[in-house]
């Protein structure tokens, strides 16, 4: 569409918003004048639902009214209040209700298959993943190539971009599985890059590392509720999330795991067992032979936290009630309305180093500010603006579709130009 430079066209633009409604769902932290902050940082904690509180106190009421009752009496009983979760989660992610569950924390999860994914062989051994993934992506594989005995020097691909470019080609990950995949043991990239904000192109990467007999598995930490993700029918093997960004469901929120359910059945795959992965029908029967849920829920340790869970829920409900497709068609508008408006700054400080594709990036766009250290973003932060900085160089910017407004871009980049002095 075509986009105007101007405040009136961010409000109209507002007025027309068919998900407007879902602004007022959510509460948006001050600034020091008293007014709404523009909060831009949905890619690394997702605002508090308003209704999180009503559902975090029904668990205190249960817990409080029930006690231990509670686990199988009341309207939501805690043994069970992860499944409701993993059916509206499965919408999300493009799966299966009994491919996914919430479970853990992101990097619990992702260590737990490797367990499961991640087998290697003398002449099979090789794990590739992106150069600049996230840290913890980086530190857990090679912690699991150290576990099995290998050199993380011999056994870790990084791929990178080519000299001169920010962002890795699909075409250079294909040939690189093709030229390699003989060694590869397991494909386990991030969805989304974290720093540049470039999805992966999922589908072909998963294709092609198969055909070269590969496991495929994602991060899609900054992928979940953010991308269009079909993780069923891409075939993906395995994949991970965190919830607190643009799932909302608070600090330290939850994860969610995905295992396609090719795998579910499976007995050759190896997997730490724990009790709340047992069958439901004979778990308390208290045998020690495990037996595995048929599904995702098989690799379950523990019963999981309620009152987190329940602050996940609010958020879910809303997602339920947007559908996935409504809030992709708002992103990809939001994020490119962004984009116009930093583009048409008078500037060379600022470039945007995200994919311009709509399809090959979600409600982020990565801006590096060239020549400079952290003071820029530090100027825009004093001004109202909440972000977030990446080193060395990068200022994140993150219009959540489910409650961020044309106005938001529109009032960032006006505190942008202004900390620019244009």
């Amino acid at each position: 569409m075509e986009f105007k430079p101007t405040k009136d066209f961010a409000i109209e633009m507002d007025q027309n918003d068919p998900l407007k409604k879902y602004r007022d769902h959510f509460y948006f932290p001050k600034h020091t004048d008293g007014k709404e902050a523009v909060y831009l940082c949905g890619n690394s904690l997702g605002l508090q639902p308003k209704s999180a509180k009503k559902h975090i106190e029904a668990v205190l009421d249960d817990w409080r009214y029930l006690g231990v009752k509670g686990h199988f009496e009341g309207d939501h009983p805690f043994a069970t209040y992860h499944e409701g979760l993993g059916e509206q989660m499965a919408k999300i992610v493009g799966a299966k209700k009994k491919e996914v569950v919430a479970m853990n924390s992101l990097t619990v999860n992702l260590h737990f298959m490797l367990v499961s994914f991640y087998k290697p062989s003398k002449h099979r051994f090789k794990i590739l993943i992106e150069k600049n993934a996230f840290p913890s992506d980086q530190y857990a594989v090679k912690s699991q190539i150290e576990f099995h005995g290998f050199d993380p020097k011999e056994a870790l691909i990084e791929m990178e971009a080519r000299d001169g470019e920010d962002l890795i080609r699909t075409e250079d990950i294909l040939e690189l599985l093709k030229n390699q995949g003989e060694q590869i043991s397991l494909v386990m990239l991030g969805g989304l890059n974290y720093y540049t904000g470039q999805a992966f192109e999922m589908a072909k990467i998963t294709e092609t590392g198969h055909a070269m007999g590969c496991m495929v598995g994602f991060d899609l930490a900054h992928g979940a509720g953010n991308l269009d993700l079909h993780l069923h029918d891409w075939n993906v093997d395995f994949a991970v999330w965190c919830t607190y960004k643009y799932m909302n469901s608070g600090p330290g929120g939850i994860a969610g795991c995905f295992v396609h359910e090719k795998h579910v059945t499976r007995t050759d795959l190896p997997r730490f067992a724990g009790w709340w992965g047992h069958d439901k029908a004979t778990r308390f029967l208290m045998d020690d032979t495990f037996v595995p849920i048929q599904g995702a829920e098989g690799w379950q340790m523990s019963n999981e936290t309620v009152l987190s869970m329940a602050a996940l829920k609010a958020s879910l409900e809303i997602f339920d009630e947007v559908g996935m497709k409504a809030l992709i068609a708002k992103s990809r508008i939001l994020t490119a309305y962004l984009e116009y408006l930093v583009g048409a700054l008078d500037t060379d400080r600022i470039q945007i180093i995200s994919p311009k594709q709509p399809e090959l990036r979600g409600a982020q766009l990565s801006l590096r500010v060239l020549n400079s250290n952290k003071s820029l973003f530090e100027k825009i932060s004093d001004k109202g603006v909440i972000a977030d900085w990446r080193e060395p160089d990068v200022i994140r910017i993150a219009p959540a579709p489910l409650y961020n407004n044309y106005s938001d871009v529109y009032e960032f980049v006006q505190i942008l130009k202004e900390s620019l002095n244009l």
